[in-house]
């Protein structure tokens, strides 16, 4: 490997630890804390981060900055790990990986949260659980537009006001099937996984399959 090539994996992570330390100082700032502030706000959420690490940190006198550290300092700080590691809008470009090209923040941000799709990369089921949260919002606005749709129906002052507001039920609650149908598939595909799907709100609670019921013919220990 080239010597030059070599002096870029320090300045890499120094850069990484520079985003971070910039953003942490600005947003504490931005929030009217001190460091100690910080540092108490930390121990209130159960990671000790001491002041004395806070500032060297600040100041890039730290040599080192675990995860759990960046996790529990945004959490502190109000805001999401990742605006830390790439603070979009106060660091133009940076690096996402050793030797590789300066990119803009904004980029090298889509990329680690995987809201833009990298050639190769294995998405792993986020796109499931993704589409599973678009379907259970679907569902669950079209079931509550066709509760407004049948009060509607039920104090309507005259019959064309009641047929409207039939035809309007009529549609959410095919809009709100369809969405509870496809989300029964798309939690059997994260079961077949070995995955667990996401928890339902009880206005789903029709969406699983009822679990079938033992045949009575049988002993208890021939359903095991």
């Amino acid at each position: 490997m080239d010597p030059d090539e070599e002096d870029d994996f320090p300045e890499w992570a120094d850069r990484i630890k520079a985003n971070v330390a910039g953003e942490v100082r600005r947003r504490r700032k931005e929030m009217g804390w001190s460091a100690q502030d910080l540092a108490d706000q930390c121990e209130r959420l159960g990671h000790p981060i001491p002041r004395n690490v806070i500032a060297n940190m600040e100041s890039g006198r730290r040599a080192n900055l675990p995860l759990v550290d960046v996790m529990v300092l945004a959490a502190a700080l109000e805001t999401y790990p990742v605006c830390l590691i790439f603070p979009v809008g106060y660091v133009d470009e940076t690096q996402e990986l050793p030797f590789q090209h300066l990119v803009p923040t904004w980029d090298a941000l889509r990329r680690f949260t995987g809201e833009q799709d990298v050639d190769g990369y294995d998405a792993g089921l986020v796109p499931d659980f993704e589409s599973h949260a678009s379907l259970v919002s679907t569902a669950l606005a079209a079931l509550e537009e066709e509760e407004q749709a049948r009060f509607a129906a039920k104090t309507a002052t005259s019959r064309a006001q009641q047929e409207d507001a039939e035809r309007q039920r009529a549609k959410y609650a095919d809009q709100a099937l369809s969405a509870k149908y496809n989300l029964r598939y798309v939690r059997r595909d994260l079961r077949e996984e070995g995955a667990t799907p996401p928890h339902l709100p009880p206005a789903l609670g029709d969406v699983d399959p009822p679990d079938p019921e033992p045949n009575r013919n049988t002993t208890p220990e021939e359903h095991i």
